[in-house]
């Protein structure tokens, strides 16, 4: 691990904070399936917990990566995955607020066993990326799949737009797209 100190500490924790918003908020929000009630937002005060085998800032390479059994709550959601790296951008200010955070990051990376849940929603992938400044969620991996209550879309590569409020879900040679959806809400 190359981390200095505590040089950095408040920065990191912003950008920890904002990272966690910006990767739970494209789940919830963006499949189009109402919500019994709204997502965190970004410096509310829900209290965000994250707990892994271990945890290396890299200041030159601009990274925090949790590694081994990585599981992040922050009231009703969670991550977990194998390992979650937030890059963060260049030239950034130590007295950084988690209200800046979002400015902050560059890309969120879940690798591994990835499992999202907020109330009754989950996505199961191997992999997933957000980047912020284009504001796009790829999930990716053989058998990706969002659930919400009964309903569910699958497929190898799932990609969420944030901007156009567009979602794609594509095959791969071992899984075709598949959306399961039970009309009135009601498992047949």
């Amino acid at each position: 691990m190359k981390a200095h100190g505590f040089k950095g500490c408040r920065l990191i924790v912003a950008v920890i904070s904002a990272a966690v918003f910006l990767f739970i908020t494209p789940i919830v929000q963006d499949f189009g399936w109402a919500q019994e009630k709204p997502a965190p937002s970004l410096g509310s005060n829900e209290k965000i917990r994250i707990s892994s085998d271990s945890l290396t800032i890299e200041h030159e390479s601009r990274y925090a990566e949790f590694v081994g059994n990585v599981k992040v709550n922050q009231g009703d959601a969670e991550i977990k995955a194998d390992s979650i790296r937030i890059y963060y951008k260049e030239g950034l200010k130590e007295e950084m607020k988690p209200a800046q955070g979002e400015d902050a990051i560059e890309k969120i990376v879940a690798k591994g066993n990835v499992k999202i849940r907020f109330e009754n929603r989950v996505a199961v992938t191997e992999e997933a990326v957000y980047i912020t400044k284009t504001k796009v969620l790829m999930l990716s991996g053989d058998n990706s799949k969002v659930t919400s209550g009964n309903d569910s879309i699958s497929g190898a590569r799932i990609t969420v737009y944030r901007d156009s409020n567009r979602i794609m879900i594509e095959s791969s040679k071992a899984q075709r797209v598949e959306a399961v959806f039970y009309p009135g809400g009601k498992k047949q």
